[in-house]
């Protein structure tokens, strides 16, 4: 016989994995403000291996429009600049010899749309992930009364599933609405 509770554990660690998906893909979309964590995918050749650029370097952002990145050896200006070249980023990097600035350029009306669709369809994707770990749990549930499982048993603990779907579903159109509020603010 299956564990109902076991069963409701799974699926609303899928449900909360598919959020925290959401949230750090989120993050990576730039909404017009200067943020950190758009140079988490870059990697910079140091020393022979590709680290991240915040294992070489300080980065801070000084304002809402520029990004700071302070090598702690100054020979390591050039690579970090070749890599946020070579990203898909889309900043050209300015550097006075000890620190990189990245200017944050302001969102173009049509840039700012392209952007809340791309979020829309990452809200999208978690909400399907969302749906699958309640379907594949009802499917788990199901299978669990011919099992030996109570049908009240199972009723309840589906009644329980919608509920915890509900609050996941909420939470993802909140996320988005979030960002979609901060890409639309000029």
């Amino acid at each position: 016989m299956i564990d109902v509770k076991q069963t409701m554990a799974e699926a609303e660690e899928r449900m909360e994995e598919a959020t925290m998906y959401l949230e750090e893909a989120l993050s990576h979309i730039r909404a017009g403000k200067a943020n950190i964590k758009l140079l988490d995918g870059i990697r910079v050749d140091s020393y022979g291996s590709m680290v991240p650029i915040s294992n070489v370097a300080s980065v801070n952002t000084p304002d809402a429009r520029t990004i700071a990145i302070k090598p702690w050896d100054k020979s390591m200006i050039r690579p970090i600049e070749k890599a946020i070249i070579a990203s898909s980023l889309g900043i050209t990097p300015e550097n006075n010899g000890e620190l990189i600035r990245l200017g944050i350029p302001p969102l173009t009306e049509e840039r700012r749309k392209q952007l809340a669709k791309q979020c829309k369809t990452e809200a999208e994707n978690a909400k399907v992930s969302v749906r699958n770990a309640r379907r594949d749990t009802i499917d788990k549930l199901k299978k669990g009364i011919k099992d030996g499982l109570s049908e009240d048993l199972e009723k309840d603990a589906e009644a329980d599933l919608q509920k915890m779907h509900d609050k996941y579903v909420k939470k993802v159109d909140e996320l988005y609405a979030a960002k979609e509020k901060e890409i639309m603010t000029v």
